[in-house]
């Protein structure tokens, strides 16, 4: 993985999600978010790093981790680099945000409690 793709990666979410506002971004202290591109891409971005030795505050996306795996990536033999891309896509996009129903969101999809947000506002 490389700074680029990082970034890369946060555009796409960001196109996708509208969003213009200033953000922050937690990420370990791997080569690749410890660059100096990196550092210049992400400049106008709040950095959260963890203190070296701590690392909860991967506790969320290593959760995410297992939940991916358990509910779907282990149903398939994974062949290739493209074919673990689609499925990835395909979990994310067609089932965790649209389908599966989350208890921080009230027991609706996070799309659906979205919804619900900006209707309210």
């Amino acid at each position: 993985m490389t700074a680029e793709s990082v970034l890369e990666v946060i555009k796409i979410a960001k196109k996708r999600r509208k969003v213009d506002n200033p953000l922050i971004i937690q990420s370990d202290r791997g080569r690749q978010f410890t660059s100096s591109l990196y550092k210049e891409l992400t400049e106008k971005m709040s950095k959260s790093y963890s203190e070296k030795g701590t690392p909860w505050d991967n506790a969320c996306i290593e959760s995410f981790h297992s939940l991916i795996k358990r509910e779907w990536l282990n149903k398939y033999k994974i062949w290739d680099y493209d074919q673990a891309k689609r499925l990835i896509f395909e979990y994310i996009e067609a089932f965790y945000n649209t389908v599966r129903i989350h208890g921080h969101c009230e027991y609706t999809s996070p799309n659906q409690y979205e919804q619900a947000y900006y209707e309210k506002s």
